[in-house]
């Protein structure tokens, strides 16, 4: 069925419009205190201008999932590049703050198509383990693009370059995946009914699938929150918040890099409540720590959310496959979509620690420090709350697979298909 597909093309080409995804979310981090300087915006404002960044992600995943089998990922990816281009250069042109959050709404819309098209169709290009393992190293590359986005954005600033200029380089992945997406075959579902709507729908109204999306929602803040305002509440830390961004970003990338054998020897679940533990340790140091210290909490925090998003796709191509596209577009949507809700949540939070601790005398760098760490401590909620989720899905999870094998073994069957 797909075999004229060219699989590596198709998949480098998802990896740069990753990389392009990270360095709108790593570059753009790097750029907002110029942006709030030159514009005159409050925290809030800038927590608005970051919610179009993850609203327009939901958006165009929920419609890229709907029309995936019909209209199919090159087209879905032809928006992908358009809504890029026009973003990043209604940025660069930008007036003020409405113009700001049209350009940043249509980043996120490019951003959404390309989880769209890009994580079904490496389901449909790969299958079983294969398929986490290459999910995951897909999905090493928006760390990846983080990693990248930050040095770059680091250095262009210290030696001066306006942040028009940083925006600029984020053109540069766009091209290259719009390159190597051109003229290709791609591939078709791999599951029997995957392409049926009602099926899909069916399939996303399961206990188990209802149950991922608020897991989903909580990883998404999680991981996004205190990356997305790393400058601002880490800015007087004692450490460098765009090296620490660099730090945590790169972590990842390697973590996701070498996904499989972890996956396939704590499963899934595993994975995540692992992880949920790791993400609420970080936060917290992240909270109380400064100088060097803060580089330990940024090595601690990313070990806890790599696995995050990859492994809840992955969760739901595997544990419920005939959602199919739709499915994974939802979940992916709805993370995205927690983040875009959060996000002036936290510009309020950090407007209002400011104001609190300007009350109580503080100035310069201890009032941004002390409103930072008072922000990150209200961040660890989110992970909190996961442990116990996570927790709930693992013996969920292992009462399924035993009632299954129960099933199995009386139908005299030897195999038993499903990673928990």
């Amino acid at each position: 069925m797909n075999e004229n597909v060219n699989k590596s093309a198709l998949f480098y080409g998802s990896c740069l419009a990753l990389i392009t995804t990270g360095f709108t979310f790593s570059i753009r981090a790097g750029i907002l205190p110029q942006l709030g300087a030159q514009f005159g915006l409050s925290a809030e404002q800038l927590g608005f201008i970051n919610s179009m960044w993850f609203l327009g992600f939901p958006i165009s995943m929920v419609i890229g999932g709907l029309v995936y089998h019909t209209v199919g990922p090159k087209i879905i990816m032809t928006v992908a590049f358009i809504c890029h281009a026009l973003g990043i250069l209604l940025t660069i042109y930008a007036g003020g703050y409405t113009t700001l959050l049209i350009s940043t709404l249509l980043i996120g819309i490019a951003n959404g198509c390309t989880e769209a098209a890009c994580n079904p169709m490496i389901a449909d290009m790969y299958s079983g383990t294969k398929m986490n393992k290459m999910l995951n190293r897909f999905h090493m590359w928006f760390p990846g693009g983080i990693l990248l986005g930050a040095l770059i954005s680091k250095f262009m600033t210290d030696l001066g370059f306006s942040w028009q200029a940083q925006m600029w380089l984020i053109l540069v992945p766009a091209i290259a995946y719009a390159f190597l997406f051109f003229g290709k075959t791609f591939p078709r579902p791999q599951v029997e009914g995957a392409t049926s709507l009602g099926a899909n729908l069916k399939a996303m109204i399961s206990p188990l699938y209802i149950f991922l999306i608020v897991c989903m929602a909580l990883t998404a803040i999680t991981e996004f929150g205190p990356g997305q305002w790393v400058e601002i509440i880490l800015g007087s830390s004692g450490a460098d918040p765009m090296l620490i961004l660099a730090l945590t970003a790169g972590l990842v990338a390697v973590l996701r890099f070498f996904a499989g054998p972890v996956v396939a020897t704590l499963g899934q679940t595993g994975v995540l409540l692992g992880g949920a533990v790791f993400a609420a340790i970080g936060i917290y140091m992240f909270s109380t720590v400064t100088g060097s210290m803060a580089y330990v909490a940024a090595i601690v925090f990313a070990l806890g959310y790599g696995y995050f998003w990859p492994v809840m796709v992955g969760s739901v191509a595997q544990r419920v496959p005939l959602s199919s596209a739709l499915g994974m577009s939802i979940i992916g949507a709805v993370g995205m979509f927690s983040s875009s809700i959060f996000q002036p949540f936290i510009g309020s939070w950090i407007d209002s620690s400011m104001t609190e601790y300007t009350a109580q005398g503080l100035t310069g760098s201890a009032l941004q420090l002390a409103a930072g760490q008072d922000t990150l401590q209200k961040m660890v909620a989110f992970p909190v709350i996961l442990i116990v989720l996570f927790t709930i899905l693992f013996f969920w999870q292992k009462n399924a697979k035993t009632a299954r094998t129960s099933e199995a073994e009386k139908a005299g069957t030897a195999e038993l298909a499903g990673d928990y």
